[in-house]
């Protein structure tokens, strides 16, 4: 009976032990998840009755999240890099996506599920861009050139992390370019740099459609105070995950932008084929 009473005594202390333990392990301040996509599309013509040119398309996504949280503190950052290329027959190689984006959003709760924040972006591109309907081809872009600097304070309404919208109504925006595309990018002839002052939304919002798809909405908008405020710039992106395995899925992707400094026509972007996905570091 002792012996029984005393063993009973020893489990009894060491799950108490290991309770607390447990309880005294400290909650990660930050979450790292870096995952990378390679994206195929292909066709292919033999004979063909009604004609076609043989093309093979490959973009790589690389996208690396860095998020802080504590006491009240939230600090989102996201590094989004892709490039594309594509080969079609008589036309050779040609770039089809080249984009290199950092954001973060800095949040000090206020109330709920409001926050106090502060907003960063910058992107621009790797490679030269042509306009290939020229011949021959025209240089319309390169790297820095043109390259978007944009930072404010705001409010912040985040939901969860699927699901948020910042406000910020001071929001200052830099373009800068080259001395070859001065003139170019809402840039004044002579230039490399032109500034602005406006309002900026965004949002982002992910959910499951059915099981095994998502959709993910990301939406920018801006209105520059400075210089015809009534154009506004738009830039959304929707990409829709259809989940084969861990590894394998069919990724559909839709880019939309309005903005008159660059191209007076709506510019629209779509890409669809098989992605191979691996997550790297989480």
């Amino acid at each position: 009976m002792k012996k029984n009473l005393v063993i009973f005594t020893f489990l009894i202390c060491n799950f108490l032990f290991s309770q607390e333990k447990n309880d005294s392990i400290p909650i990660p301040k930050w979450t790292i998840v870096g995952k990378s996509t390679f994206l195929f599309n292909q066709s292919s013509f033999s004979n063909w009755a009604s004609g076609g040119s043989n093309s093979v398309a490959i973009n790589i996504n690389v996208n690396y999240d860095f998020n802080y949280k504590k006491n009240g503190w939230n600090w989102d950052n996201k590094i989004t890099t892709m490039y594309g290329l594509s080969y079609i027959d008589e036309q050779g190689v040609r770039k089809t996506d080249d984009r290199v984006e950092y954001n973060s959003l800095l949040g000090l709760k206020a109330k709920k599920d409001w926050f106090f924040s502060f907003l960063s972006n910058f992107k621009t591109q790797y490679t030269k861009g042509f306009n290939y309907s020229k011949t021959p081809k025209e240089t319309i872009s390169s790297f820095f050139s043109p390259a978007y600097l944009n930072f404010g304070p705001g409010m912040l309404w985040r939901k969860s992390k699927e699901l948020f919208i910042n406000i910020a109504p001071a929001s200052s925006r830099f373009t800068f370019v080259s001395g070859q595309f001065s003139g170019s990018f809402g840039v004044k002839e002579g230039r490399r740099t032109n500034f602005s002052l406006g309002f900026n939304l965004s949002s982002y919002y992910r959910f499951t459609i059915i099981e095994n798809v998502i959709m993910e909405n990301t939406l920018a908008l801006y209105s520059d105070y400075l210089d015809k405020p009534q154009n506004i710039d738009l830039d959304y992106q929707i990409n829709v995950f259809f989940k084969i395995n861990e590894n394998l899925s069919t990724n559909l992707g839709l880019h939309t932008i309005v903005d008159d400094d660059t191209s007076n026509k709506t510019q629209f972007k779509q890409l669809f084929g098989l992605g191979l996905n691996y997550i790297f570091h989480k």
